[in-house]
Protein backbone atom coordinates (compact mmCIF):
# COMPACT_ATOMS: atom_id res chain seq x y z
CA UNK A 1 0.00 0.00 0.00
CA UNK A 2 1.21 3.87 -0.88
CA UNK A 3 1.81 6.47 1.66
CA UNK A 4 -1.21 7.30 4.21
CA UNK A 5 -2.62 11.08 2.55
CA UNK A 6 -3.85 13.42 5.59
CA UNK A 7 -5.43 16.50 6.02
CA UNK A 8 -4.94 18.89 9.18
CA UNK A 9 -7.39 20.75 10.53
CA UNK A 10 -6.71 23.47 13.35
CA UNK A 11 -7.79 27.12 13.14
CA UNK A 12 -4.39 28.17 15.07
CA UNK A 13 -2.27 28.37 11.99
CA UNK A 14 1.05 27.99 14.11
CA UNK A 15 -0.69 24.33 15.49
CA UNK A 16 -1.13 23.29 11.56
CA UNK A 17 2.70 24.28 11.50
CA UNK A 18 3.52 22.40 14.11
CA UNK A 19 2.47 19.46 13.49
CA UNK A 20 3.39 19.56 9.66
CA UNK A 21 6.69 19.94 10.82
CA UNK A 22 6.62 16.69 13.53
CA UNK A 23 4.56 14.38 10.81
CA UNK A 24 6.76 14.94 7.88
CA UNK A 25 9.51 12.57 10.00
CA UNK A 26 7.59 9.75 8.86
CA UNK A 27 7.35 8.80 5.42
CA UNK A 28 4.41 6.78 5.50
CA UNK A 29 2.35 10.13 5.91
CA UNK A 30 1.70 12.59 2.89
CA UNK A 31 0.37 15.81 4.37
CA UNK A 32 -2.50 16.12 1.37
CA UNK A 33 -3.54 19.91 2.51
CA UNK A 34 -4.94 22.01 5.81
CA UNK A 35 -7.59 23.37 6.96
CA UNK A 36 -8.49 26.42 9.21
CA UNK A 37 -12.48 25.74 9.99
CA UNK A 38 -14.47 22.55 10.18
CA UNK A 39 -16.31 23.56 7.25
CA UNK A 40 -13.39 24.11 5.21
CA UNK A 41 -12.64 20.49 6.83
CA UNK A 42 -15.51 18.68 5.25
CA UNK A 43 -15.12 20.27 1.98
CA UNK A 44 -11.43 19.16 1.45
CA UNK A 45 -12.40 16.05 3.11
CA UNK A 46 -14.72 15.93 -0.08
CA UNK A 47 -12.45 16.72 -2.34
CA UNK A 48 -8.83 15.37 -1.46
CA UNK A 49 -10.65 11.99 0.05
CA UNK A 50 -7.78 11.60 2.56
CA UNK A 51 -7.28 8.58 4.93
CA UNK A 52 -6.92 10.33 8.01
CA UNK A 53 -7.83 13.77 9.31
CA UNK A 54 -5.58 15.60 12.24
CA UNK A 55 -9.04 17.58 13.60
CA UNK A 56 -8.83 20.17 16.41
CA UNK A 57 -11.67 19.93 18.85
CA UNK A 58 -12.14 23.57 20.03
CA UNK A 59 -13.16 25.91 16.46
CA UNK A 60 -15.79 28.31 16.18
CA UNK A 61 -19.15 27.88 14.34
CA UNK A 62 -17.92 24.31 13.99
CA UNK A 63 -16.07 22.32 16.63
CA UNK A 64 -14.08 19.32 15.92
CA UNK A 65 -16.83 16.81 17.26
CA UNK A 66 -19.13 18.25 14.63
CA UNK A 67 -16.73 17.66 12.09
CA UNK A 68 -16.38 13.78 13.27
CA UNK A 69 -20.30 13.64 13.17
CA UNK A 70 -20.47 14.72 9.79
CA UNK A 71 -17.45 12.36 8.57
CA UNK A 72 -19.00 9.61 8.97
CA UNK A 73 -22.00 10.52 5.98
CA UNK A 74 -19.04 10.43 3.41
CA UNK A 75 -18.85 7.44 0.95
CA UNK A 76 -15.13 7.21 2.04
CA UNK A 77 -15.23 7.78 5.43
CA UNK A 78 -11.30 8.63 7.31
CA UNK A 79 -9.60 7.82 10.45
CA UNK A 80 -9.27 10.31 12.90
CA UNK A 81 -7.21 11.05 14.97
CA UNK A 82 -7.99 14.28 17.64
CA UNK A 83 -5.01 17.11 18.36
CA UNK A 84 -6.05 19.31 20.86
CA UNK A 85 -5.39 21.39 24.11
CA UNK A 86 -8.19 20.20 26.07
CA UNK A 87 -8.52 16.04 27.55
CA UNK A 88 -11.94 16.67 28.80
CA UNK A 89 -13.57 15.03 25.05
CA UNK A 90 -11.25 11.90 24.93
CA UNK A 91 -14.40 9.98 25.65
CA UNK A 92 -16.67 11.48 23.33
CA UNK A 93 -13.95 11.75 21.07
CA UNK A 94 -13.76 7.62 20.89
CA UNK A 95 -17.59 7.52 20.71
CA UNK A 96 -16.52 8.64 17.32
CA UNK A 97 -14.08 5.58 17.03
CA UNK A 98 -10.74 8.13 16.60
CA UNK A 99 -7.37 6.28 16.24
CA UNK A 100 -5.71 8.33 19.08
CA UNK A 101 -6.30 11.33 20.96
CA UNK A 102 -3.21 13.86 20.94
CA UNK A 103 -2.69 16.61 23.56
CA UNK A 104 -1.04 20.25 22.85
CA UNK A 105 2.24 20.62 23.08
CA UNK A 106 2.74 17.57 21.01
CA UNK A 107 4.78 15.17 22.37
CA UNK A 108 6.98 13.39 19.52
CA UNK A 109 6.49 10.12 21.64
CA UNK A 110 2.83 9.77 21.98
CA UNK A 111 2.58 10.61 18.09
CA UNK A 112 4.75 8.29 17.30
CA UNK A 113 2.15 5.72 19.17
CA UNK A 114 -0.31 7.23 16.77
CA UNK A 115 1.19 7.08 13.46
CA UNK A 116 1.92 3.30 14.21
CA UNK A 117 -1.33 2.61 15.12
CA UNK A 118 -2.60 4.28 11.70
CA UNK A 119 0.06 2.25 10.01
CA UNK A 120 -1.42 -0.82 11.27
CA UNK A 121 -5.56 -0.13 10.70
CA UNK A 122 -4.44 1.91 7.27
CA UNK A 123 -1.52 -0.51 5.82
CA UNK A 124 -2.12 -4.30 7.08
CA UNK A 125 0.78 -6.66 6.27
CA UNK A 126 0.76 -8.52 3.07
CA UNK A 127 0.09 -12.45 3.21
CA UNK A 128 3.29 -14.40 4.26
CA UNK A 129 2.27 -16.35 0.65
CA UNK A 130 2.88 -13.50 -1.22
CA UNK A 131 6.19 -12.64 0.01
CA UNK A 132 9.23 -12.76 -2.82
CA UNK A 133 12.00 -15.22 -2.56
CA UNK A 134 14.56 -12.65 -3.73
CA UNK A 135 15.21 -8.81 -3.60
CA UNK A 136 16.01 -7.54 -7.08
CA UNK A 137 18.52 -5.10 -7.03
CA UNK A 138 19.28 -3.19 -10.58
CA UNK A 139 22.81 -1.86 -11.45
CA UNK A 140 24.41 -0.39 -14.43
CA UNK A 141 24.87 -3.42 -16.50
CA UNK A 142 23.54 -6.01 -13.69
CA UNK A 143 20.87 -7.29 -11.33
CA UNK A 144 21.61 -8.64 -8.11
CA UNK A 145 19.79 -11.13 -6.22
CA UNK A 146 19.62 -10.44 -2.75
CA UNK A 147 18.55 -12.83 -0.51
CA UNK A 148 16.23 -10.54 2.47
CA UNK A 149 17.94 -12.77 5.36
CA UNK A 150 21.27 -11.89 4.33
CA UNK A 151 20.72 -8.38 4.64
CA UNK A 152 21.53 -5.92 7.61
CA UNK A 153 20.54 -3.19 6.98
CA UNK A 154 19.23 -0.25 4.63
CA UNK A 155 19.80 3.53 4.36
CA UNK A 156 19.61 6.39 2.61
CA UNK A 157 22.59 8.30 1.11
CA UNK A 158 22.51 11.16 -1.35
CA UNK A 159 20.41 9.54 -4.36
CA UNK A 160 21.06 6.26 -3.47
CA UNK A 161 19.96 3.56 -1.06
CA UNK A 162 22.24 1.48 -0.02
CA UNK A 163 21.88 -2.33 1.07
CA UNK A 164 24.69 -3.43 3.75
CA UNK A 165 25.24 -7.46 3.73
CA UNK A 166 28.43 -8.69 5.69
CA UNK A 167 30.65 -8.48 3.32
CA UNK A 168 28.85 -6.10 0.42
CA UNK A 169 27.17 -2.79 0.24
CA UNK A 170 24.84 -2.90 -2.53
CA UNK A 171 23.40 0.51 -4.15
CA UNK A 172 20.06 0.90 -5.86
CA UNK A 173 18.43 4.30 -7.26
CA UNK A 174 15.29 2.97 -5.70
CA UNK A 175 14.13 4.91 -2.72
CA UNK A 176 14.16 3.47 0.81
CA UNK A 177 10.36 3.75 0.93
CA UNK A 178 10.04 1.70 -1.81
CA UNK A 179 12.64 -1.12 -0.96
CA UNK A 180 11.38 -0.97 2.53
CA UNK A 181 7.60 -1.72 0.60
CA UNK A 182 9.16 -4.84 -0.82
CA UNK A 183 10.58 -6.17 2.30
CA UNK A 184 7.52 -5.13 4.08
CA UNK A 185 6.93 -9.34 4.71
CA UNK A 186 10.31 -10.14 6.61
CA UNK A 187 11.88 -8.90 9.48
CA UNK A 188 12.57 -5.05 8.86
CA UNK A 189 12.16 -2.29 11.17
CA UNK A 190 12.36 1.31 10.32
CA UNK A 191 15.16 2.98 13.00
CA UNK A 192 15.34 6.55 11.59
CA UNK A 193 14.00 8.39 8.72
CA UNK A 194 17.04 7.28 6.97
CA UNK A 195 17.63 3.82 7.98
CA UNK A 196 15.71 0.59 8.13
CA UNK A 197 17.12 -2.50 9.74
CA UNK A 198 16.82 -6.40 9.79
CA UNK A 199 15.48 -7.11 13.41
CA UNK A 200 17.31 -10.55 12.99
CA UNK A 201 20.33 -9.01 13.56
CA UNK A 202 19.76 -6.99 16.46
CA UNK A 203 21.89 -7.80 19.43
CA UNK A 204 21.72 -4.71 21.57
CA UNK A 205 20.19 -1.24 21.68
CA UNK A 206 21.87 1.14 24.71
CA UNK A 207 20.56 4.74 25.32
CA UNK A 208 22.21 7.63 24.15
CA UNK A 209 21.17 11.04 24.30
CA UNK A 210 18.09 12.86 24.14
CA UNK A 211 15.36 9.94 23.78
CA UNK A 212 17.64 8.50 21.17
CA UNK A 213 19.19 4.98 21.40
CA UNK A 214 22.36 3.48 19.36
CA UNK A 215 21.62 0.00 17.88
CA UNK A 216 24.28 -3.05 18.14
CA UNK A 217 23.74 -5.72 14.74
CA UNK A 218 26.11 -8.76 14.51
CA UNK A 219 28.33 -8.32 12.28
CA UNK A 220 28.79 -5.09 12.37
CA UNK A 221 31.37 -2.74 14.07
CA UNK A 222 29.81 0.51 13.55
CA UNK A 223 26.67 1.58 16.14
CA UNK A 224 22.96 2.69 14.15
CA UNK A 225 21.35 5.67 15.83
CA UNK A 226 17.79 4.74 16.97
CA UNK A 227 15.80 7.89 16.64
CA UNK A 228 13.64 8.90 19.59
CA UNK A 229 10.32 8.46 17.07
CA UNK A 230 11.16 5.10 16.53
CA UNK A 231 12.41 4.15 19.81
CA UNK A 232 9.03 2.74 21.62
CA UNK A 233 8.28 0.94 18.38
CA UNK A 234 11.53 -0.62 17.86
CA UNK A 235 11.11 -2.12 21.69
CA UNK A 236 7.44 -4.00 21.28
CA UNK A 237 8.98 -5.60 17.72
CA UNK A 238 12.06 -6.93 20.11
CA UNK A 239 10.69 -7.77 23.11
CA UNK A 240 8.27 -10.90 24.34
Amino acid sequence: MGSIKALIVDDERFSREELIFLLKAYDSIDIAGEADSGETAIMKAIQLQPDVIFLDVEMPKMNGMEVAKSLQELKKVPAIVFATAYPDFAVEAFRHEAVDYLLKPFDEEQLGDAITRLEKKLQPAEETASRPSRLAIEGDDEIHYLNPADILYVYREERLTKIVEKDHVYGTKSTLKEVEERLKAFSFFRIHKSYLVNLDYVDRLTPWFNGAYQLELRGLKDKLSVSRNYVKGLRKQLEL
